[in-house]
């Protein structure tokens, strides 16, 4: 045997630890102190961009639009999430990624805070309780867009992309306050006592509501006819306009 291989074994042997000791020392020097849990010190350092201390929520480069940017109009995300009817929440749970559709509450009086609730049991809302970040996705679809050319046929939409956490749990009058606004959203005139049952305590205790505090948001929207090269022909062959499907603004 070669008398230089096992000291040049030992040495790589340690410098391999002393760089798996590295990485995750940076990995955990990068975590944040309180609940909230991040994938990687990447991901926390981009999230750092955040606005929880800032009175406005802004677009930092982690919501910012990479693909038509000229479609951006975040003066519009609150009428968006006020006229939504169903929120699409994406989280990481044990580096499995899931999307869930989920009913929502929100009020453009309180632009930052935006409301989810369901069963204790259920994976997301455990989730969300535990502090875990989530990306929460609302997309009202106003026309189908159809043109003479295959690739210039299109949807006219107005979307909305929060980065969220979960703020500290509600008190049990605020989450009556919050699931009996949320049926008035809905449900435009209906109103606890009159029209329904407002929800006795043993109901409030089998359901988690969570005020979802906005960090981050970016706002897109995409209006009027098709762009096909020739679509502004009326004597070209085939058609093109636009089926209007708007949902309610």
């Amino acid at each position: 045997m070669d008398p230089l291989s096992r000291p040049l074994r030992f040495r790589v042997r340690a410098f391999v630890w002393v760089w798996k000791a590295l990485c995750r020392w940076l990995v955990t020097a990068s975590q944040p102190s309180g609940p909230e849990v991040y994938v990687s010190f990447m991901d926390h350092a981009t999230a750092s961009w955040g606005s929880r201390t800032a009175p406005l929520i802004t677009t930092p480069p982690r919501a910012r639009l990479q693909r038509h940017a000229d479609r951006a109009v975040p003066e519009e995300a609150p009428a968006i999430l006020a006229a939504g009817l169903v929120a699409h929440v994406g989280f990481v749970e044990r580096g499995q990624p899931y999307v869930i559709p989920m009913a929502y509450h929100y009020d453009p009086a309180t632009p930052n805070i935006l409301y989810l609730h369901g069963g204790h049991a259920s994976r997301l809302l455990r989730h969300l309780a535990s502090g875990g970040p989530a990306a929460i996705a609302v997309t009202l679809v106003d026309g189908l867009v159809f043109s003479r050319t295959a690739l210039y046929h299109s949807l006219n939409y107005r979307s909305v992309l929060c980065f969220a956490h979960a703020a500290p749990p509600l008190d049990r009058h605020a989450a009556t306050v919050a699931l009996e606004a949320m049926i008035a959203r809905y449900f435009p005139g209906r109103t606890a006592g009159r029209d329904y049952d407002a929800a006795p305590p043993v109901h409030l205790d089998a359901t988690n509501v969570i005020a979802m505090e906005i960090e981050e948001w970016s706002a897109k929207a995409r209006r009027g006819g098709p762009l096909g090269p020739r679509d502004h022909e009326p004597d070209a062959p085939g058609s093109a306009g636009v089926l209007d499907v708007s949902t309610r603004s």
